[in-house]
């Protein structure tokens, strides 16, 4: 068996190797795993999801699977088939991500999907010394593509039946029909198509198969919204917790910055991505804008925020897209609200005093309890 797998595994390479030839895109996203205690199913830790050779092996199975599929259901039922697309993006889409990574020396061309997958690569070469920021960039590059749709063949050219990220001609969802409705349409295609079962008629109706895909496409999107709303109380319910309950509480952590506010009537601030928890925050630097605004040198060119000396002049601390900044993770909590707060520490000549002076004081009850 384990050499079954192997040989499995050396295929899968080869569709993957083919797949990237043809433009295939090899994007990212900040997914989260949550361990829950076993009794009051709180999460007592939270970490980013990591992947491995064997997820990439059947990822490569199943869209060989898919795309199989989708060509013979196309074959038998050419104006009645549920497939699934996915758009090219607009450049106005891709425009405030291109201006950022210029500023790290990164180009990107989205051209076609093949330009795009090959200025992503180069740009992992350059970022070799930090393969988190490649990670980063892909994650930001998937934020602006067009979201994929469902969709009945009949209502399109074969020319729009194109799926942009996986560079097919025409793809479908067939391996998981315990999880999603389309891939059970699809089942019953592929039944009919191999004179397996008759077709219902509800699949012989383009217009039934018109509201068929765009129900379809609501729910995937509210599912989407529902994972998301979860994964964000999960994360509440981890960083609320102290030393004597279920979750971590405060954390300090390295964040890497997305986007900075440079408007100038705008509050200071920038987006980070924790890597250690695959989370975002917003980092606010009112404390600068309320008593030393003047100092604060916004430049929205370079997507970065400065603070300089009222005496020289000089420049004491920046941060730009992209800076590696640490952070202070924790809850604030209210009377009806819980609410998720990263403050900067680093750099600290941008960090809040009384932040500082807190952190301080929790670091000295921890080495006290330490010695204890």
């Amino acid at each position: 068996q384990a050499g079954a797998v192997k040989r499995l595994a050396v295929l899968a390479r080869k569709f993957r190797e083919r797949r990237i030839k043809a433009g295939a895109l090899t994007l990212a996203s900040p997914e989260v795993k949550f361990v829950l205690d076993s009794e009051s199913l709180n999460p007592t830790d939270v970490q980013a999801y990591t992947l491995y050779e064997a997820n990439a092996l059947v990822e490569e199975f199943m869209l060989l699977a898919n795309v199989t599929v989708s060509k013979k259901i196309l074959r038998h039922y050419p104006t009645l088939s549920v497939l699934r697309r996915h758009p090219a993006p607009n450049r106005s889409m891709f425009d405030g991500l291109i201006q950022k990574a210029k500023t790290k020396g990164i180009s990107l061309c989205i051209d076609d999907s093949k330009k795009l997958a090959d200025s992503l690569d180069e740009a992992g070469k350059k970022l070799s010394d930090n393969p988190y920021l490649d990670k980063l960039i892909r994650i930001l590059s998937t934020r602006c593509m067009s979201p994929a749709q469902y969709f009945c063949s009949g209502e399109y050219q074969a020319k729009d039946w194109h799926h942009y990220g996986l560079a097919a001609p025409v793809y479908t969802h067939f391996t998981s029909p315990i999880r999603r409705y389309a891939d059970v349409c699809v089942h019953r295609l592929l039944g009919a198509a191999i004179g397996v079962s008759p077709l219902p008629v509800f699949l012989s109706s383009k217009s039934h198969l018109h509201d068929l895909a765009a129900n379809m496409n609501r729910r995937h999107r509210a599912a989407q919204l529902a994972g998301r709303a979860s994964v964000q109380l999960h994360t509440l319910i981890f960083f609320a917790g102290g030393e004597e309950g279920d979750g971590g509480g405060a954390k300090e952590e390295d964040a890497y910055v997305l986007d900075v506010e440079t408007s100038p009537n705008s509050e200071p601030s920038f987006t980070v991505m924790v890597p250690r928890y695959g989370i975002e925050g917003r980092v606010r630097l009112s404390h600068i804008a309320t008593k030393d605004n003047e100092n604060l040198i916004r430049d929205p060119e370079k997507h970065r925020l400065a603070y300089k000396d009222a005496t020289s002049g000089k420049t004491l601390a920046s941060v730009a897209v992209f800076d590696k900044v640490r952070v202070n993770i924790w809850v604030r909590s209210s009377r009806d609200r819980k609410e998720l707060i990263v403050d900067l520490l680093e750099p600290r000549a941008l960090a809040d005093s009384s932040v500082l002076e807190q952190q301080e004081r929790t670091s000295k009850k921890k080495k006290l309890k330490t010695k204890k």
